[in-house]
């Protein structure tokens, strides 16, 4: 048998075979994608928010805003900016004490370790929420930094009279500009940020009933297993533990929650400590997730 084709022709009519077989196999849904192909696994990674991603955004009723806590917390800060027209920051760069504490007492969300005055709240490093609500206005140029102060520009001016579209805004930037890794101890890695789509797959399709945050750890290993190799030694247990430890930090605790969208019930303490979530009615109202599609109905046209 020739390893070589005879001609340009046959060469082309392979070619064109097996990139039939390619896509086809491309679109076809799998069980650790929950029915998705990796053709739409691949949007949901690199282009989150574009019109081929099965995720997107509703626009609920107005009433719906006061439950997202970073965005109320944001919209306050906005406010004392507005206020001031400039907002002096510290030499480091950071809101100045008064402010921090000010914002803090709002409520807009708590810190059981300053609440139970383990951490005392002197600064902005102090609070997680805090420092994020400067950050994301920052990341989002909504406000710009300029000779040490803070002022709204005239875009973000615009975005901050809309609570839907600001709401946009900080969640596409947290999701896809701010690095998740910044607030833990878990090291610079992905894990929860790589595939944070496909986390809100899986509680639109699981998050009515409670469930304990290591289902959808697992889940999320089993959809991309390369995280076992983002987490470094010493392990507490062991990778498989890391790894869903982190996940639900970053993605339950540090998001999610700060955007209203899940409630969190912990049971126990530290390595006994259990966590059970379930999603909060705003992510329906909020979140878009379309359904995976048939094969033959998916195109990359």
């Amino acid at each position: 048998m020739d390893l070589e084709f005879e001609d340009d022709e046959n060469f082309e009519e392979f070619k064109r075979i097996a990139e039939e077989i390619t896509r086809l196999q491309n679109s076809q849904g799998l069980p650790q994608f929950e029915g998705y192909s990796p053709n739409e696994m691949g949007y949901l990674l690199y282009e989150p928010f574009s019109p081929k991603s099965p995720v997107g955004f509703n626009k609920p009723e107005d009433k719906y805003f006061k439950n997202i806590p970073v965005l109320n917390q944001v919209k306050y800060l906005i406010r004392i900016i507005e206020e001031k027209g400039e907002l002096k920051l510290t030499k480091k760069g950071f809101l100045p004490v008064k402010v921090v504490a000010d914002i803090y007492s709002q409520g807009f969300i708590n810190d059981e370790y300053i609440d139970r005055g383990i951490i005392k709240l002197y600064k902005e490093s102090d609070s997680i929420s805090v420092s994020l609500a400067r950050i994301l206005l920052e990341l989002s140029r909504i406000v710009k930094k300029r000779k040490g102060r803070l002022s709204l520009t005239k875009a973000g001016a615009k975005i901050a009279s809309d609570d839907f579209e600001l709401f946009k805004k900080l969640f596409i930037t947290y999701t896809t500009n701010f690095n998740w890794s910044y607030f833990d101890g878990c090291g610079q890695n992905s894990i929860g940020q790589l595939g944070f789509g496909f986390s809100l797959i899986l509680l639109k399709k699981f998050g009515n009933a409670r469930r304990e945050d290591t289902f959808y750890g697992e889940k999320y290993i089993d959809a991309f297993p390369v995280v076992l190799n983002k987490i470094e030694p010493p392990f507490i247990r062991s990778p498989e533990y890391n790894v869903i430890f982190c996940y639900s930090l970053r993605t339950f605790d540090n998001f999610l929650k700060f955007f209203g969208m899940v409630k969190i019930d912990k049971k126990g303490e530290f390595l006994e400590k259990r966590k059970y979530i379930t999603k909060t009615p705003l992510f329906d109202k909020i979140i878009s997730i379309r359904p995976p599609a048939r094969p033959n109905d998916f195109t990359d046209n």
